[in-house]
């Protein structure tokens, strides 16, 4: 039989963000992959070195579209050890906030969005508009839906808008209500069952070959790895959580998860609010003169954090200027959104190929950067 040449992507149900996948196929097998990246924000980080410290946080939520305070968060945990800046307490709780209601869209948008590959509209459709109140929340916040550029150097931009901590619970309280109508419509589905169990996997030793983290590593190396647990930042040691982990990752248990940390985020995010100082500082002072031309004291630094993906992580290097020397971006979907893509996809059907980019949380702006 004749090998074709077909494409997924970039505009592509299936498809997570501006991203293509060159495909030849014999039948409906996947001979060889070719990921093609460059086709949404590209440079990111050499970007960042033309730029002032403070000017680069208009920049960095765009590496990640659908969850971007991860960058945020990094970025600035970074310059703080670089700096030693101490960040208010009750900063620590609205970042924790931010983060985890940011880990919770993101959940909603994935597990939705594996509905339209095997045929379950309806799931999309219902997170589209269940996740939307939960940008509602950005925008009171922040003042913008996507982009936020809230989590700064030293805290946060602002303190919370009055009244937001009860509209949270309230909208979290909706969501929770929710998942299991999620539950039922898409992992009870016989053709999810179908299209995911026993199918897709990724076994340990790829795991490692590759370094994939987060869900797909908790799911297949049977341990509780989380930086949230094993590095806490923000106030994480304070709150109690549980992890999902198992020592078989398939397609189905990678959505699986996926629901579960939710559900942890919900009771992560009520924790947080209660235990959150009712006043208080929410951002230290980091400079005396000119915000945009502080110089960061020259060192070299990585910080990182646990995104809804794995681990998200930041080299930073300052030669004590006003921009920095270098920075390297740790995406948490880079290893399995390229190599993986190009070593690992071949094997499977062509209708199985949006299941892979799914479920493996493949973000392109990711490696774009």
């Amino acid at each position: 039989m004749k090998e074709v040449k077909l494409f997924l992507g970039p505009q592509h149900p299936g498809m997570h963000g501006n991203y293509s996948v060159h495909m030849y196929v014999d039948g409906d097998i996947i001979n060889k992959a070719r990921p093609m990246p460059g086709m949404l924000h590209r440079g990111f980080e050499k970007l960042m070195e033309r730029r002032y410290w403070m000017g680069n946080l208009a920049l960095i939520p765009r590496i990640c579209v659908v969850e971007p305070d991860p960058n945020e968060m990094v970025y600035a945990m970074g310059i703080e050890k670089l700096g030693k800046i101490e960040v208010p307490e009750r900063a620590h709780w609205i970042r924790m906030i931010v983060l985890e209601l940011a880990r919770l869209a993101n959940h909603l948008m994935s597990i939705g969005g594996i509905g339209a590959p095997v045929g379950l509209y309806t799931a999309s459709y219902w997170s589209t508009a269940d996740r939307d109140l939960l940008l509602d929340i950005f925008e009171k916040i922040t003042g913008a839906r996507v982009y936020h550029m809230y989590i700064v150097p030293g805290g946060v931009r602002k303190d919370l808008p009055e009244g937001i901590e009860e509209e949270i619970l309230k909208t979290i309280a909706y969501i929770e209500s929710r998942l299991p109508e999620y539950y039922d419509l898409v992992m009870k589905s016989p053709i999810f069952h179908d299209r995911t169990v026993d199918n897709i996997l990724l076994p340990e030793e790829v795991v490692w070959e590759l370094g994939v983290t987060g869900i797909g590593m908790r799911s297949a190396v049977n341990k509780e790895y989380d930086i949230r647990k094993v590095k806490p930042y923000a106030r994480y040691d304070q709150v109690e959580f549980n992890l999902p982990y198992a020592p078989y990752s398939d397609a189905f248990t990678r959505v699986r998860f996926k629901y579960i940390e939710a559900e942890q985020s919900i009771s992560i995010i009520r924790q947080a609010i209660e235990k959150m100082p009712k006043e208080g500082s929410v951002r230290a002072k980091i400079s005396t003169g000119n915000a945009l031309r502080w110089k960061v004291p020259a060192g070299m630094v990585y910080s990182c954090i646990e995104s809804s993906r794995g681990e998200y992580g930041y080299l930073i290097v300052s030669d004590g200027s006003e921009m920095p020397y270098r920075i390297a971006v740790r995406g948490a979907s880079y290893p399995q959104g390229l190599l993986g893509v190009e070593k690992y996809l071949p094997g499977h059907r062509i209708d199985d190929a949006s299941l892979w980019m799914d479920t493996m949380g493949v973000c392109a702006p990711e490696i774009d950067r």
